[in-house]
């Protein structure tokens, strides 16, 4: 009889693989800082030629990668390159999924035991959420686990956070590259001063590299540094969430009061998902009541 109780109990279900999907905040972004800038140009009576400089272009973003380089370890510039597709694709996941998920890893382990997780714990995607359940399978002492896993948060965000200077490096590099692109023009320039119409054609293009400078400075560089930088904020959010939750498993705490104490971390996540829907039910309020019959 014993035997068939586990089979009887509940299994948290197994986490599909994040997907990941678009992110239109920086897709529309970009769209809308570009059409601004172009549109600007249009508007003052110009045209997409007058900033469609391959040079500029190459001088410019050759430049800044190159002084990027410069400053930046190859370890840490190839894992700021992997953290690139973050920028576009958000591959976190739900806090409510992860909650639901570590409650029923807490109700399996209040009723059978934090060793029958064991198997359980074998079909987790979560790396994090993975090692720190396994090392509570394991029976390590809590103070130690959380020492552990506090660690394994500490070292990546500081690897995540110098992976984002990169981009912040960049930003900053390619105003002061523009400038030079533009001095380089006028040098140009300045062998045809005898031709009063190839002078004024000629500063025109030189100052592109400039634009091109500042515009990718401050239309992609330094917010996708700051977006890198929002999603590590996210990921340790949930990594605290993950390791307080496997923390009260350890310590044997009623599910109801660790949802308590987890709802903390996705209550902001749970409150926008909410927003729409109140929205909505509220609209037909708004519709005017009859006015009562007199008698």
């Amino acid at each position: 009889m014993a035997d068939k109780t586990p089979a009887t109990d509940k299994t948290p279900a197994k986490k599909k693989a994040p997907g990941g999907k678009l992110d239109m905040a920086t897709l529309g972004g970009l769209i809308l800082a570009f059409s601004a800038i172009v549109g600007g140009l249009i508007l003052e009576g110009g045209s997409i030629k007058d900033i469609s400089q391959v040079t500029a272009a190459f001088i410019v973003l050759g430049g800044t990668v190159g002084a990027v380089m410069v400053t930046t370890p190859v370890s840490v510039l190839i894992g700021a390159v992997k953290k690139l597709p973050q920028v576009f694709i958000d591959n976190s996941q739900s806090m409510d999924a992860v909650l639901e998920e570590i409650i029923q890893y807490a109700t399996k382990a209040r009723k059978s035991g934090i060793v029958s997780l064991e198997q359980d714990a074998d079909g987790i995607k979560d790396p994090f959420l993975k090692k720190a359940l396994n090392l509570a399978i394991d029976g390590m002492e809590l103070k130690e686990l959380r020492k552990m896993m506090e660690l394994e948060i500490s070292v990546e965000e500081h690897h995540t956070l110098a992976e984002c200077k990169v981009y912040a490096d960049a930003g900053g590099y390619a105003p002061t590259i523009g400038i030079i692109g533009a001095v380089l023009g006028l040098i140009q320039v300045m062998k045809n001063l005898a031709d009063i119409a190839e002078v004024g054609r000629g500063i025109g293009v030189a100052f592109v590299a400039t634009v091109y400078g500042i515009g990718v400075a401050n239309v992609f560089f330094l917010p996708a540094g700051a977006k890198i930088k929002a999603r590590l904020q996210r990921a340790i959010q949930m990594q605290e969430l993950i390791l307080e939750g496997v923390s009260a498993i350890v310590e044997g705490l009623n599910p109801k009061l660790l949802r308590s104490k987890l709802e903390v971390y996705a209550r902001h996540e749970a409150s926008a998902k909410a927003a729409k829907p109140a929205k909505a039910k509220t609209a037909p309020a708004a519709a005017p009541k009859p006015a009562p019959a007199k008698s």
